[in-house]
């Protein structure tokens, strides 16, 4: 099937993908949110390809406006660390030291070192993605993303991608939808 977003002919609901693995395929075939499963969609991507611009030159220049980005961050209060993950428009980005910290009531927030972010959250760096996140982590979704009708966002792997309509962010666990997170 043709997606609706981007040039990909290869669309596929998720829970069908054959090479759709790790902690965000496990997310999606048990998928109980607000959208039917069979609306979350996965396409299979070059991995060299994965970085936005290139991305986007390759697949679609709509996706300039309708991919995101998710991004692992380290909240500090009174000596105690909190792990987040952020959502925002791929051509944002997160206001750490503003909404993050806010929302997360910390003295301190930052974005997460690589490794960390890998190995708490079992994805691939540039992969990463809403779905499948640890179960106790915050997620803060700007609401530009859930607004969106259809969203290109990671699958958990630098091979492959979801798209997703923006109205099933809002069905994740620990979900925040902040205005302005991103900037």
């Amino acid at each position: 099937m043709r997606a609706p977003i981007g040039d990909f002919d290869n669309a596929v609901p998720a829970a069908e993908a054959e090479h759709f693995d790790g902690p965000a395929a496990d997310a999606v075939r048990a998928w109980t949110g607000p959208v039917p499963a069979e609306q979350l969609l996965y396409v299979d991507t070059d991995p060299e390809k994965a970085d936005t611009a290139v991305f986007v030159e390759n697949y679609g220049a709509d996706l300039t406006e309708t991919s995101a980005n998710c991004v692992v961050v380290a909240a500090k209060r009174a000596g105690e660390r909190t792990l987040a993950a952020c959502l925002v428009l791929s051509r944002t980005r997160v206001d750490v030291n503003g909404a993050v910290r806010r929302q997360l009531e910390a003295r301190k927030a930052s974005f997460a070192p690589m490794d960390t972010a890998v190995e708490e959250t079992g994805m691939e760096y540039g992969g990463i993605t809403p779905f499948g996140l640890p179960a106790d982590w915050p997620l803060l979704v700007d609401t530009a993303v859930a607004d969106l009708p259809w969203v290109l966002v990671g699958s958990g792997r630098r091979r492959g991608k979801l798209i997703v309509p923006g109205k099933a962010l809002a069905g994740l666990p620990n979900v925040v939808l902040l205005e302005g997170l991103g900037v």
